[in-house]
Order: C-alpha cells, then sequence, then structure tokens
C-alpha cells in the first residue's frame, strides 16, 4: 500500500519565544496530502498558514505531534535527503535578479549537483525540461530582474521542479500576480501534480481558483483564541504534548476534503460563516454575509448566474423563484421577464442592467 505523500499526526505548530517557552498557534491537527494532487490551504491572515507551512518544510520545529513525508518521520531525513524530497518556494520575491532564468533554475540541481554545483548533460536536460513544462523556456536567457512577476513566479517553480521532489510546497504563489497570471499558475501547478505525480500544496487566498483548480482543500481555522503557551518539555527541547493540550476537546482545527464535497457538506459555509462572511452555494462567491431583499431567478443556466452576480452586487438576495417575492425568468441575455406580487404581468427588458434597475425601483 502507498504511502501518503506528507501526513501530520496530532501536529500543533507555534513558535518560540525564548527560554523555552513556546506559542501554540494550533494543536491536534491531522490531515494527509497524495501524489497527484494539488492541495489548497485555506484560512484568514494570521490564521497559522505560514506557521503550518514552515513546519512542513522544516524551518521550524513543531511544537509536538509529527509530520512524516513519504513514509519517514521529517526529523529523520538529512538536511540533503530532505531538498530532495521537499521543493519549497516562499512569497518572498527573489533577490537573483542578477542571474538569468537558466541559472536560476539551475540552483535547483544543487541537491544533485554536490558542493561544486557543476552540471552534467542529464543536470542541463532537467532544467531545460523543467523550463519547458512551466512556459519559460523562451526568457531562459534573460535576467531575472526583466520578468514580469508572472514570468518570476513560473521560474521559481521551474527552480522546484528542477529539484526532482516528490512533494513541492508553496506559500502564496499568487500573491503578487495579476488575473491571468494566478489563472496561469493555478492551471499549472494543477497539471503538474498530475502530470508528473507529485504531492503540490500552496496557501492562498484566492478562494474563487482554489475551487476550480485544486484536487483537495484544508481549511484552516483561526488560531487566536486558541493560541497558549507552554514551556519546554521533553524530546529536542521542545514541549511535550501533555504540556500543550487542553480538557475540554475542541473542534478540529482544519478540515480537508474535495473542493465539491465541502461546499455541498455546509463545510465551506460554516467555515466563511465564523467569520462574519456568507459563502453563496449557488455562485461559489462571498458576500458580507448582510442580507438583502430576496429575488427569484430561474431560466437559461448562462443567463441565470450573470443575473445572481448583478443581484448580489445590488444588495439581492438570489433565491429559486417563490410566491410573494420579485422574480426574474431568464428567456436569454437579450430577453428578462420580470414580475413582482403587486402586479398580475410582468414587464420584459433587454438586458440585465435594465431587470436590476426595474427592481431597485420597485424596493
Amino acid at each position: 500500500m502507498e504511502h501518503p505523500a506528507v501526513s501530520a499526526q496530532h501536529l500543533a505548530i507555534g513558535y518560540s519565544l525564548g527560554r523555552g517557552r513556546w506559542k501554540t498557534v494550533h494543536s491536534g491537527l491531522d490531515f494527509t496530502l497524495s501524489l497527484g494532487e494539488l492541495t489548497s490551504l485555506i484560512g484568514l491572515n494570521g490564521a497559522g498558514k505560514s506557521t503550518l507551512i514552515r513546519t512542513l518544510c522544516r524551518f521550524q520545529p513543531s511544537v509536538s505531534g509529527s509530520v512524516s513525508v513519504m513514509g519517514r518521520d521529517i526529523r529523520e531525513y538529512s538536511a540533503h535527503g530532505f531538498a530532495l524530497t521537499v521543493g519549497v518556494v516562499l512569497t518572498d520575491r527573489t533577490n537573483a535578479g542578477g542571474l538569468t532564468v537558466r541559472e536560476l533554475v539551475s540552483l535547483g540541481r544543487q541537491p544533485h549537483t554536490g558542493f561544486l554545483g557543476r552540471l552534467g548533460e542529464r543536470d542541463r536536460a532537467v532544467v531545460s525540461e523543467a523550463m519547458r513544462s512551466v512556459g519559460i523556456s523562451y526568457k531562459a536567457d534573460s535576467y531575472v530582474s526583466e520578468l514580469s512577476d508572472g514570468e518570476r513566479q513560473r521560474a521559481m517553480i521551474a527552480k522546484a521542479l528542477a529539484q526532482e521532489c516528490p512533494v513541492i510546497v508553496l506559500d502564496e504563489p499568487t500573491a503578487f500576480l495579476d488575473v491571468s497570471s494566478r489563472i496561469e499558475t493555478m492551471s499549472l501547478l494543477h497539471d503538474t501534480a498530475h502530470r508528473q505525480r507529485k504531492a503540490i500544496l500552496l496557501s492562498t487566498h484566492d478562494i474563487d481558483n482554489a475551487l476550480i483548480y485544486s484536487d483537495r482543500l484544508l481549511l484552516l481555522s483561526s488560531g487566536g483564541a486558541g493560541a497558549q503557551e507552554s514551556g519546554a518539555g521533553t524530546g529536542a527541547g521542545l514541549p511535550d504534548a501533555a504540556d500543550v493540550s487542553s480538557d475540554v476537546p475542541e473542534p478540529s482545527p482544519i478540515i480537508s476534503g474535495s473542493p465539491e464535497d465541502l461546499v455541498l457538506d455546509g463545510s465551506l459555509s460554516r467555515f466563511f460563516s465564523r467569520r462574519g462572511m456568507d459563502f453563496d452555494i449557488r455562485s461559489g462567491r462571498l458576500s458580507t454575509g448582510v442580507a438583502g431583499p430576496e429575488v427569484g431567478v430561474d431560466g437559461d443556466s448562462l443567463t441565470v448566474r450573470w443575473m445572481a452576480n448583478a443581484l448580489a452586487r445590488n444588495g439581492f438576495t438570489p433565491v429559486l423563484p417563490a410566491d410573494g417575492i420579485p422574480c426574474v425568468r431568464c428567456v436569454s441575455p437579450t430577453c428578462l421577464e420580470v414580475s413582482h406580487p403587486g402586479s398580475a404581468t410582468s414587464v420584459t427588458v433587454s438586458c440585465i442592467s435594465q431587470a436590476i434597475q426595474y427592481l431597485m425601483n420597485l424596493s
């Protein structure tokens, strides 16, 4: 039976306060990542996403619990062995502006080439293939400082691919990108995970694209009130698990599942409702959670999708048609029939903006 690519068991994460004291951000984290899947880690600022990423990448130790990569505890890896297993792309903008793209991507071969870093024929072939796979070969001889943000991110992903690791972890890879570059990056990572059978984990605030391109979501609740301090314990100078646990059972701080399952079972709605946001299961939109007047919408599915978008933007709540509320029957993008309880007949308009104006006049 194949081991999970990454497995966290009873994991507690946090950071050192000095003098043997630790701040625990989350405890009781249990999840797995699989080869051939793109997983998106979602949480608000301060939820502990970067702390979790840094713990999985061994940039900081866990407070307690364990993390296994490819069936082996990460504490058992040598630095060289871990570099051959996990590739990392951080949020920070690279300072490699004086390097060409080819030179930057070649740095990913360092775990394979040793101290001198001399590239052999196979190393050069791997670098070329990594650049080709992310679509950055045409910039191979350009300086990194000359690249757009999207091109720079592709170069950094190519560097991680050149390491030939089964696991790749990215912290906010779309943070500095425009809309088209975010879509391209997410699509690239999804295709790479499937085509090269890699386990790819990324943290993101881009909910829309995470829902489209991710095979799995990890919903990380805010640490906030659950964070706690503890003193030094046993083992590697870290707190003992008993020192950081609570006698009162708490809901799991992390929820894992496919995007579609988490939408349909209400997990995403509950996740955002605790943060004062409303997740509309029909449109996949987030809003402030303040419900406006209901308007029924049905008809042509494409027109309904964008009619609902316009309704939500203008303070209405799109729902299925029902008695006692205004309704819009979307025959086509240029034929919309608007009816309301106070009239026995409907009004036909030729575009969505006219329908919105009519409904606002009713309010």
